[in-house]
């Protein structure tokens, strides 16, 4: 059930860090005028490869992108880093990749393409940035949809990776996102998070979430999932426990927001999301970044290693500047549940 939504662009004041999370569906097109990426019924991906126009020095570059699963934070990332790429004028060939939410699948498609000899590895979400780096450690790994790169093993620190791989960060602003929802629902008791237990990415949100929540004078309760099968059972037991839920930018749940929203509409329970994605899905708000901007942000890092020459070893995790966080607000949602959101405008 999908949800249309009015999005209003919000100015976040102060600088503060941002933020969200396997081969068996057709990866998006993500370069103008480019073939998509097919994949085999044995999860093992044809590469599907699309050419830029040539630069001056002739140089053409391989790039491999290994996307977790299809859904609309991640595919933004993935369209963003490509149009990086493409108005920097650099004359490549990209082999899209699409893990369907499989990680046994991600470990496959890393290898094929650290196999390939590619010249530039993008990985997008946890799992898929994992299994990239754990197959090279000579190919430069670009990560984006990832929320904290170091505390993944991803890299040695933030500030300094140290290895052959570096990125963006999608650390959302948690605490703004809690302080949202008391807004709305300023008579809200307890708050249900739902997440992905498998998904790195998502304890480290769930934490910050629950801080930010007590912090609120409210209850926190963990609600997790092994996988997209359980979302609906998951949260049709929150009903008549919980007054609201926080889902942060999990890759399973934000593939499953249709499920999560048609339950919790149903049942009176508003939805606080990670990314604009979810409440486009049926979600009630968010107050989060701009996932197209954080992929050209990456694709901008490709650029400088692949062009300029740039050491990745010594290249920080970036994060979006505070301008690109804005306010999502799903009003069809808003009416299903009877809330008034007209003072967030």
């Amino acid at each position: 059930m999908k949800k249309t939504s009015k999005v209003l662009s919000l100015v976040v004041a102060g600088a503060m860090m941002m933020s969200l999370t396997a081969c068996g569906s057709k990866a998006p097109d993500t370069t103008t005028g480019a073939p998509e990426t097919t994949t085999s019924e044995a999860k093992t991906s044809e590469a599907a490869e699309s050419t830029a126009d040539k630069t001056a020095d002739g140089k053409q570059y391989k790039i491999g992108v290994l996307q977790l699963v299809q859904h609309a934070a991640l595919d933004a990332s993935n369209k963003g880093f490509i149009q990086a790429l493409d108005d920097a004028g650099i004359n490549y060939t990209v082999d899209q990749q699409n893990a369907s939410g499989d990680q046994p699948t991600c470990q496959t498609i890393a290898s094929k393409l650290v196999n390939d000899k590619d010249d530039l590895i993008l990985a997008i979400a946890t799992p898929a940035a994992q299994a990239v780096a754990g197959a090279t450690s000579d190919i430069p790994v670009l990560v984006t949809a990832v929320t904290d790169p170091a505390s993944s093993d991803l890299v040695e620190s933030n500030d300094n990776p140290g290895g052959n791989v570096s990125g963006t960060s999608d650390l959302t602003p948690v605490k703004e996102q809690i302080s949202l929802l008391k807004k709305i629902l300023p008579d809200a008791k307890t708050v249900g998070i739902l997440y992905c237990s498998a998904e790195s990415n998502s304890e480290i949100q769930a934490k910050m979430a629950k801080e930010a929540i007590e912090a609120e004078g409210m209850t926190a309760v963990d609600y997790t999932v092994s996988n997209s099968n359980e979302i609906q059972t998951v949260v049709t037991s929150m009903v008549g426990k919980v007054n609201a839920l926080y889902a942060p930018t999990d890759n399973t749940i934000a593939a499953g927001m249709a499920t999560v929203s048609m339950v919790a509409n149903e049942n009176g329970i508003p939805v606080i999301c990670g990314e604009e994605g979810m409440v486009n899905a049926g979600g009630l708000a968010t107050y989060g970044i701009d996932y197209y901007e954080l992929g050209y942000l990456t694709g901008q890092q490709a650029v400088k290693i692949l062009k300029d020459g740039a050491d990745i070893s010594k290249m920080p995790i970036e994060y979006l500047p505070a301008d690109k966080c804005k306010l999502t607000v799903n009003e069809e949602t808003a009416k299903i549940l009877g809330i008034d959101v007209s003072g967030l405008k």
